[in-house]
């Protein structure tokens, strides 16, 4: 959140009751994920007569601060997610932090090496498909600045195939359709055990 008046000016005009999609938004997760996570009673959720969900934003704001809270209770591998499809990364998210992952989020290659700088991940999921510059692109742009093989790399976009591509020392994944971001999450464990 913003610091200053103009944050809680903000806020005074923000409604207190959101709907699905606000959530969402709110949250910074897909839609999909925050129904899930309503429906395991992980985040609370009213229901109109006619079934659809509102969120308290008081009640948002809480799950925030138990999930921060419990990021900084078991800081696990960090992985950063470079993909446009935000709605992607929001089910790929949730998923690494179910499984006790700490997770960082870019939409872009720009987004992605300026989150790189911030702070260096124990992994990288990369979507070949990425805008303006394409994953792998992007990890050759990754290992100028890092060296190749300092961070592993898994490579998606579809299904996921096990695979060695880039340079020598590089750890990569190739796609494979249909995708199954069980199976991308799946594989992210995988190589974070090795």
């Amino acid at each position: 959140m913003r610091d200053g008046s103009g944050a809680r000016q903000e806020q005074a005009k923000a409604p207190e009751w959101l709907t699905l999609g606000q959530a969402a938004r709110f949250l910074g997760v897909a839609q999909s994920t925050i129904r899930k996570w309503s429906d395991a009673s992980r985040v609370h959720a009213f229901y109109t007569p006619g079934g659809h969900r509102r969120f308290r934003r008081a009640d948002l704001d809480a799950f925030l601060d138990r999930s921060r809270q419990g990021a900084r209770a078991r800081p696990g591998p960090h992985v950063l997610i470079l993909d446009g499809d935000p709605n992607l990364r929001g089910d790929i998210r949730a998923g690494l932090e179910r499984e006790g992952f700490s997770v960082q989020e870019a939409g872009s290659s720009e987004e992605g090496l300026a989150a790189l700088d911030e702070q260096s991940p124990d992994l990288i999921l990369l979507d070949v498909r990425m805008p303006e510059v394409d994953g792998r692109q992007l990890l050759s742009r990754v290992q100028e600045r890092h060296g190749i093989g300092s961070i592993p790399v898994l490579m998606f976009s579809g299904g996921v195939d096990q695979d060695v591509s880039g340079d020598a020392g590089t750890r990569a994944e190739r796609a494979q359709e249909p995708f199954d971001p069980l199976q991308l999450i799946e594989s992210a464990k995988r190589m974070l055990a090795t």
